[in-house]
């Protein structure tokens, strides 16, 4: 069984399409998203509708939680950087009612069962969904999360740092941001799991896309230009 891992897309289609293009060939039997697939890039529509429309397994991320607190009429005391609540208010506006409903459809975390083997999906991690995990926190800290969950396999996302890590036999894997990435590189990243019986195999994918694409919507929407620049940097500026 293959299945494709995804994570913090923030609206990002023309790299959601990259990824798609790029495994066309062979497809895949399921697709799991831990979250954060809205804000930023300007294309939430199309991203939910690509979710629905493979019938992805999703959940919320921390970004996706502050446009429901827009959508039921609340506001959110952070981010306070005027340029990130643009964002967010942009992408409120751009929603529409089918978009609303499915992103109100979605839970905080899932548990599904593929080939026997239990995968649990969490934003940031089984204890705290805004939990940032990166390659380089201690073993010792994924001890403690394989001792709070059943799952054999655990994906995660939020840091937008891929790593995939083996502890006391849970897997941790994170695929890295399909829409966002922050390491200099702006190529789209996302994991492979593959499952044949007791075999359990993950490879990390980057995928270059058209960037400019994303550029030319946030200008044409004068939403603020530092975004622009940090897709076209792969980089967080603010």
């Amino acid at each position: 069984m293959r299945i494709l891992l995804l994570s913090d897309i923030h609206g990002n289609i023309p790299a959601l399409m990259a990824i798609d293009r790029f495994f066309a060939d062979n497809p895949f039997d399921a697709i799991c998203n831990c979250g954060d697939s809205t804000v930023y890039a300007p294309f939430p529509n199309e991203t939910l509708q690509w979710l629905q429309s493979r019938k992805a397994y999703s959940i919320l991320g921390n970004t996706d939680h502050k446009v429901i607190t827009l959508l039921q009429g609340k506001n959110f005391k952070k981010p306070h950087d005027e340029e990130k609540r643009a964002m967010y208010r942009s992408t409120v506006k751009a929603l529409t009612d089918a978009s609303k409903e499915y992103l109100l459809s979605l839970a905080d975390s899932q548990i599904l069962e593929f080939e026997g083997l239990t995968i649990g999906l969490f934003h940031g991690s089984p204890d705290h969904p805004r939990e940032l995990l990166f390659a380089q926190t201690p073993d010792s800290r994924f001890q403690e999360l394989s001792q709070l969950t059943n799952c054999r396999i655990v994906v995660t996302g939020h840091s937008h740092s891929p790593y995939h890590k083996h502890i006391d036999a849970t897997h941790f894997i994170n695929p890295g941001s399909a829409g966002r990435m922050f390491d200099g590189n702006p190529a789209a990243s996302c994991a492979t799991l593959t499952i044949s019986g007791d075999d359990i195999r993950i490879a990390h994918h980057r995928i270059p896309y058209p960037v400019e694409e994303v550029v030319t919507a946030l200008q044409q929407l004068q939403l603020p230009a530092i975004y622009s620049a940090m897709f076209r940097q792969g980089r967080k500026l603010n």
